[in-house]
């Protein structure tokens, strides 16, 4: 309880009205709760539309493309949720590693908000001052020598698949070096090219035929990546981490070698770090883990804080062979997600917030360790990217852990996925252990809830 007493202070102390701390029953209005309020005596009447409302309308005018579990949250607070019922959420999902400052961060907010006024949208045709700031960003902290952007990861590796089969063409004369290779677990989008580069076969199997010319190999096994990889290939696309794959690390020894068989067959080198870059593995670049540069990088999901927004860095030798009219898009790159963009890449390029990742995702490995629950196999990840794997499904944990107000995602059956926003506290990450100390016990006793 100490811990949620902590984190209820610190949330009045940031501007929130009223904190309701539950007794790890439930979140029900009915149990016992200690309330902390800031005494100003503000809190709105809830104006919200019922929770059944809202999910009767969904299902009637929405595309169920989501299984979207109950609640319905109105807004949010720094690493907190709030619902229409007025409840609370720890959240450890950050819109799956997006929001990496928390919701409704000051300087954020501001920044969006001012740029909203005066410019948003102008399309690709012009130049912008937030549009160029970002790019000179992106490329002055990494490898890159320049950036091409677009609205979301998938849209990101997309592009580096057709600048990779536009570089390979250029430099070789050919149109035979045109395959892919990607690697079993992987996960790199959802529309046809992207998907084409996913492995997994749930996702893949209802839209096929996909994009020709993708073949697989096995993540950190050398030999099969010699194997499949050869002077057809144009690229080869790796996660760093593997985020929805369940967590999984490709090696530093796994890496170098992988970077020495693209050179020797003359193919590109393609991170994904749409869900591990940007300081979410205690890193600025997940690349920097292991020193092995890649020839292409990609990006999304945290860069503009939640808004839509994607990028491809790549390296000049690649840049030289794209011209306009070889690749483009209406909503890239516009003023307003590119100025919000500006604000996070200025904070968690800071060495003390990257350094903070770091720590605190050790301390919530460690934190995860010390439950030692029957179940638990395995816990990995780096910095506030971390996996723990069960020998048992997960799902029940995620409900129970919710019904407590802790949000939580898998990255598979039987993996936690744990990607908090980066601001989160150590005393956060006690209340979270807290609360999932008290749902596997739940587990224990057959119980959900």
């Amino acid at each position: 309880m100490v811990p949620k007493i902590l984190s209820a202070i610190q949330a009045v102390k940031e501007g929130v009205d009223q904190v309701r701390i539950v007794d790890g029953k439930g979140l029900s209005k009915d149990t016992g709760t200690t309330i902390i309020s800031n005494g100003s005596g503000n809190k709105l009447p809830n104006t919200n539309k019922d929770t059944s409302d809202v999910v009767t309308a969904e299902a009637k005018f929405v595309v169920s493309t989501y299984s979207r579990p109950l609640p319905v949250f109105t807004h949010g607070k720094g690493v907190y949720l709030f619902d229409t019922e007025g409840r609370r959420y720890l959240d450890f999902t950050a819109g799956i590693a997006v929001t990496a400052l928390g919701h409704s961060d000051k300087q954020w907010v501001e920044a969006v908000s001012r740029q909203a006024g005066k410019l948003t949208h102008v399309s690709n045709l012009y130049h912008t001052e937030p549009h160029v700031e970002l790019a000179q960003q992106l490329t002055e902290s990494s490898f890159a020598d320049r950036v091409y952007f677009c609205n979301s990861g998938t849209e990101a590796n997309e592009a580096a698949f057709k600048f990779a089969r536009k570089w390979a063409r250029a430099n070789h004369h050919t149109n035979v070096k045109t395959r892919i290779v990607a690697f079993e677990g992987s996960f790199h989008g959802r529309t046809t090219g992207s998907l084409a580069a996913t492995s997994k076969t749930k996702y893949r199997s209802p839209f096929e035929p996909l994009m020709p010319g993708i073949d697989f190999a096995t993540l950190n096994d050398i030999a099969s990546a010699e194997k499949t990889i050869t002077n057809e290939t144009c690229a080869v696309i790796v996660e760093p981490i593997q985020g929805e794959g369940g967590v999984n690390t490709a090696s530093n020894d796994f890496l170098s070698e992988l970077r020495k068989i693209c050179d020797k067959n003359k193919a590109l080198l393609i991170f994904d770090e749409v869900q591990c870059g940007l300081a979410r593995t205690g890193h600025l670049w997940a690349y920097q883990n292991s020193g092995i540069r890649p020839d292409i990088m990609t990006l999304a999901k945290p860069l503009a804080g939640g808004l839509p927004i994607g990028a491809t860095l790549v390296t000049e030798d690649v840049a030289q062979t794209i011209h306009p009219g070889d690749h483009g898009s209406t909503f890239a790159a516009g003023p307003l997600v590119c100025k919000a963009a500006n604000v996070v890449f200025n904070r968690v390029s800071q060495p003390d917030f990257i350094a903070n990742v770091a720590s605190t995702g050790k301390y919530l490995k460690q934190k995860l360790l010390q439950l030692e629950p029957q179940q638990l196999v395995d816990v990995r990840g780096s910095g506030l990217l971390i996996g723990a794997e069960f020998s048992c499904a997960i799902d029940p944990l995620i409900q129970a852990a919710a019904k407590r107000g802790l949000l939580l995602i898998s990255a598979g059956e039987n993996v936690l996925r744990l990607c908090p926003p980066l601001i989160v506290t150590m005393a956060q990450v006690d209340e979270a252990i807290e609360i999932i100390g008290e749902s596997l016990g739940s587990m224990e006793n057959n119980q959900v809830g």
